[in-house]
């Protein structure tokens, strides 16, 4: 499962390579600042999609000595540094739309011009849809982000179409850029969205809302009445999950009776999030220490029978 994103990010390469093609020669043809903006975000596709090759190689490295929890987290960082070339091409794309709508000029050729534009995005709509289904499939973040990069610039690259459209038939020079200047706004919101979702990834942000509450319906089911949990953390990698918690159980039970519940819910847990990876830490449910080495004590669960009072 790790292997086949590695390869399949060899198709936005290939994709970003002819579309770039395709692109700069329509803004040859035509002059239109909507086409060289378009253009250039193809070119940030063909640097990113190098990046994401080498991302997922690299995430798909074993486990070593110097990384215990792998190498996934290297998808946050290339999503992040994605979102940074994505803004700061809206930002040139803006700053040209901005100049060409100060001075308008004349388009050349569109019809030849809109006809290669319209092959560039047929092409990158297919390979996005197919980057996408690889990334659900695989949780990849990176070909999840390439794909939505990619989407995006299907989008705007039919807003540029449309606008090209309107000048052709109207002969107003003004639109062009000032479409230009609308994909710009809408790549930078493109470009921000995955900075973000970076930045939530390296500070170890919790797992979403439904995943979490997964999570607890499997504890809520498992655990005997007499025991309970608290500390549940949870974390995400790449496509890899990590979970956390204290378990608390009655003094008397032997240490393999504690293991083979254990053993049950981690099981459970990565049979509901697959591919979670799961670590419990057992203590005696009548410690009052075991109730205060953690922040993390709400659990939904009523207090068992032995537990301290609660303070």
């Amino acid at each position: 499962m790790q292997r086949l994103p590695a390869r399949q990010a060899l198709l936005p390469i290939a994709a970003a390579v002819a579309t770039l093609g395709l692109k700069f020669a329509a803004y040859a043809l035509t002059g239109s600042i909507g086409l060289l903006s378009d253009a250039l975000e193809s070119l940030v596709n063909l640097a990113t999609a190098g990046l994401a090759l080498f991302a997922l190689w690299y995430a798909a490295r074993p486990v070593d000595r110097t990384h215990a929890y792998g190498h996934e987290k290297i998808e946050f960082f290339a999503s992040g540094v994605e979102g940074l070339l994505i803004a700061v091409a809206a930002l040139g794309i803006g700053s040209l739309a901005i100049e060409h709508l100060r001075t308008p000029a004349p388009l050349q050729r569109l019809d030849l011009g809109l006809a290669l534009a319209l092959a560039a995005a047929g092409l990158n709509f297919a390979v996005a849809r197919t980057l996408l289904a690889i990334g659900r499939r695989t949780h990849s973040i990176v070909m999840e982000a390439e794909g939505r990069h990619l989407l995006t610039d299907v989008w705007t690259s039919a807003a540029v179409l449309a606008s090209l459209g309107v000048v052709r038939l109207t002969g107003v020079a003004w639109l062009d850029p000032a479409i230009g200047l609308i994909v710009a706004a809408l790549i930078l919101r493109t470009g921000l969205g995955l900075l973000r979702r970076s930045f939530d990834g390296l500070m170890d942000r919790t797992l979403p809302d439904e995943e979490v509450a997964e999570l607890r319906e499997v504890l809520a089911r498992l655990l005997p009445p007499d025991t309970t949990y608290h500390g549940l953390r949870t974390r995400r990698a790449g496509r890899r999950r990590f979970v956390d918690f204290h378990m608390l159980v009655p003094g008397r039970w032997s240490v393999a009776r504690a293991h083979l519940l254990a053993q049950k819910i981690e099981q459970a847990i990565a049979a509901a999030l697959v591919g979670a990876q799961v670590t419990v830490h057992v203590e005696p449910v009548e410690e009052p220490a075991a109730w205060a080495d953690t922040p993390l004590l709400d659990t939904g669960l009523p207090r068992p029978p032995g537990a301290p009072p609660a303070a």
